[in-house]
């Protein structure tokens, strides 16, 4: 079995698909998150609680992160999302 993971970017928009496309597409999202919340004090949803969303951060990283940390692990997850971007194939169809 093949892993069809990918980004595919055209006019209509950006797709994300397989596992590791949607797991990215995860990553982006909380980092900017934790962005949000570290310079506003604001929730990007209910669901993500600051406490959630460095739990989350740490599943990525591999690091555990401190209250407060939410700029720290918003840098950590750019490094993740910049070696996955090198890793998974990304078509662009224009």
């Amino acid at each position: 079995m093949t892993d069809n993971s990918g980004v595919t970017v055209g006019a209509g928009g950006t797709m994300f698909h397989g596992p590791d496309g949607v797991k990215l597409y995860q990553a982006i999202a909380l980092k900017h998150g934790l962005k949000l919340y570290a310079n506003t004090g604001m929730k990007s949803n209910r669901m993500w609680t600051p406490t959630a969303m460095l739990k989350l951060a740490t599943s990525f990283t591999g690091k555990k992160y401190k209250r407060g940390e939410h700029a720290k692990a918003a840098e950590d997850m750019t490094a993740w999302i910049d070696a996955m971007n090198a890793a998974i194939p990304i078509e662009r169809r224009d």
